[in-house]
């Protein structure tokens, strides 16, 4: 559509449109080493069309990304990815992925920024790369719950068992999704939500 000569900027689509409801905001980041599925999950929760920023895979990452476990991915985030959802009809989240390959995680920082909490998607296959993203956030005293995405080639293990292999605390949620179900992706939002709200009641939040 031309809008040449045109005085008029076209809005947001309708389902695009924040409900007039809505009364307050919070921006949650979810986070994860490269393929463990944080794209999908935002794709599958957002009431309004993720943006992403997925670009095809080349040559030139060869040796240097470490995409073990996820060989026939052809496309990774760059910068983010955006979305949205109405927790209830006053709260809404903004959902912000962060890319999961090494050489982009200085992005990390600015998307940090502001964030209430964090989900941190874990691939049992790659465990290892949980430490370094948990560390982060633990450095910007950002709060967050465990996810553990189910691939049908992982390793399933206890809950309990990866609790202490992740060496986190009791009082961290840890549990098990699949981020392509949107009930399953809420689930792990509404525990998150909740997980933040008696960090409030207790003084723990700031």
């Amino acid at each position: 559509m031309d809008f040449k000569g045109s005085d008029t900027i076209p809005g947001p689509r309708a389902e695009d449109q924040l409900p007039h409801t809505a009364q307050s905001a919070a921006k949650i980041v979810i986070v994860g080493g490269f393929g463990v599925g944080k794209t999908t999950m935002v794709g599958s929760v957002s009431e309004i069309t993720p943006l992403t920023t997925e670009e095809t895979m080349t040559q030139a990452g060869i040796g240097v990304d470490d995409n073990f476990g996820s060989a026939s991915k052809t496309a990774t985030t760059v910068a983010m990815d955006f979305g949205r959802i109405s927790i209830t009809d006053q709260l809404v989240l903004y959902l912000f992925g962060t890319p999961g390959q090494q050489r982009f995680w200085f992005l990390w920082n600015g998307l940090f920024e502001g964030a209430l909490g964090a989900v941190v998607l874990v691939d049992t296959r790659r465990l290892e790369v949980s430490f370094d993203v948990m560390g982060r956030l633990e450095e910007r005293g950002v709060p967050f719950v465990v996810a553990v995405n189910s691939f049908p080639d992982a390793p399933r293990y206890d809950l309990e068992e990866l609790r202490t292999a992740l060496d986190l605390t009791p009082d961290i949620p840890i549990m098990e999704c699949d981020v392509r179900r949107r009930a399953s992706s809420r689930d792990v939002l509404m525990t998150l939500m909740r997980f933040l709200h008696s960090l409030a009641m207790t003084g723990s939040l700031t």
